[in-house]
């Protein structure tokens, strides 16, 4: 479950950044999870003001209006996402076409003018849905973080490199990985360089690309994005906040309940071989996620992606500020400071700088660059949103670590290394 101090802070960067759909967006995904439709949907409109044809938008926005019971909305909010991505619904999901509507001949196509099921026409109207990406980011890209990338090389990246060695020792290369830890910290970026690392495509898949209000349709959009890694192997799908995508049955409704079993089903490549498909999935809360998704042979491997370190805030902070007037600016002091900061509160911490400068500027009538002095006022302002995701976690690796899959995170709140 999603914790409100979580949501909190992430209600004040918004406050704090307003013209971010990307952060309004991801506040939206939250507060759909915790059943806050009516919040999340003030959120996905926000987000629209700014960008009308923002398709993620429009998908949380059908979603969240649909379960605050705004039923003509949400029509209208999902006509608007088929228009942009081609994607047309019909009467076999199960929803009647609203009387009198203009978009009638978009809601029942001409039988005639639909690609035959399961023909090129249909597969690539189907990938044009996808953000199917070439990364041309590597590991070696990911500054600092050295055990992350240990383990990853180890778990899944060596073995891959050696194929004649897993066949040697009549062994394959099974499952897939699953990347926990605070919000912010880079879990999307580094699964991007395990696809730039095995030059291989890159699928990423968030909660509001796969849920749909109609019915079935949700399993459809799985079936679907497995169906194109499929195609296009070597191929790295990620599945970004799996918990919400994979929670606990019991704590879901039934036709939610449904989606997971589509997702093992597809895992397990029940209907066709994985063969060349990389599954890896990130998520805040791995205690939510569904017991039967971490079996061997799914997600039966974590990996515990924490705040950046020393090297890496130092190397984010100049990323940050290449393209903003500095002055006598002492990096490494700063990165020193923030040792629980993710790298989203690195940027913000930036941003506050910046703000404190431009405020001096317009008080004085002359620009100014960013000086030290700037981020040790805004260190007294802004905190890490990471200490509540960490109080968080230690309940439940405490009382969920029979097997020992929290040993890394205990390790890392005691404050000395895992014996692992």
């Amino acid at each position: 479950m999603v914790h409100d101090s979580v949501i909190a802070a992430l209600r004040l960067a918004a406050e704090q950044d307003p013209g971010n759909p990307e952060l309004r967006l991801h506040l939206a995904d939250l507060l759909l999870q915790a059943g806050k439709a009516e919040a999340a949907l003030e959120q996905a409109r926000a987000a629209l003001n700014r960008e009308p044809d923002n398709v993620r938008a429009l998908r949380l926005a059908a979603w969240a209006a649909d379960e605050a019971g705004e039923t003509d909305a949400a029509q209208r909010y999902h006509r608007l996402h088929d228009a942009l991505t081609g994607v047309v619904q019909g009467t076999a999901q199960g929803v009647a076409a609203p009387v009198n509507t203009p978009l009638r001949a978009e809601v029942f196509p001409d039988p005639a003018n639909e690609p035959e099921p399961g023909s090129a026409a249909e597969q690539n109207a189907a990938d044009q849905r996808w953000d199917l990406q070439t990364p041309r980011v590597t590991l070696a890209d990911v500054s600092g973080m050295q055990a992350v990338k240990q383990r990853l090389e180890l778990a899944l990246l060596a073995p891959l490199r050696n194929p004649e060695l897993l066949k040697m020792y009549g062994s394959a290369l099974r499952g897939g990985l699953l990347l926990y830890g605070p919000p912010g910290c880079g879990k999307t970026f580094i699964a991007r360089a395990v696809a730039g690392e095995l030059n291989a495509r890159f699928i990423n898949v968030g909660l509001s690309d796969v849920l749909d209000m109609y019915l079935g349709q949700s399993e459809r959009n799985l079936s679907d994005v497995f169906a194109l890694a499929r195609r296009r192997a070597p191929c790295v799908l990620f599945l970004d906040e799996v918990d919400a995508l994979g929670r606990r049955r019991s704590q879901m409704r039934h036709s939610a309940a449904n989606v997971v079993g589509q997702l093992l089903s597809e895992l397990d490549g029940a209907k066709a071989s994985n063969e060349g498909v990389f599954v890896l999935a990130a998520t805040n809360s791995p205690w939510d996620v569904d017991p039967a998704l971490r079996r061997p042979g799914r997600f039966d491997r974590t990996l515990l992606v924490l705040p950046p370190d020393l090297e890496a805030r130092r190397h984010l902070l100049e990323l940050e500020l290449r393209s903003r007037p500095t002055e006598a600016l002492d990096l490494p002091a700063i990165a020193a400071r923030t040792g629980e900061f993710s790298g989203a509160d690195l940027s913000h911490l930036v941003s506050s700088a910046t703000e404190l400068a431009m405020q001096d500027a317009i008080r004085q009538g002359k620009v100014r660059p960013i000086r030290q002095a700037d981020f040790i006022r805004a260190l007294k302002e802004v905190r890490p949103s990471t200490r509540t995701w960490f109080e968080t976690a230690r309940n439940a690796a405490q009382f969920a670590n029979e097997d020992g899959e929290y040993d890394d995170l205990l390790a890392h709140l005691r404050g000395k290394p895992s014996g692992r």
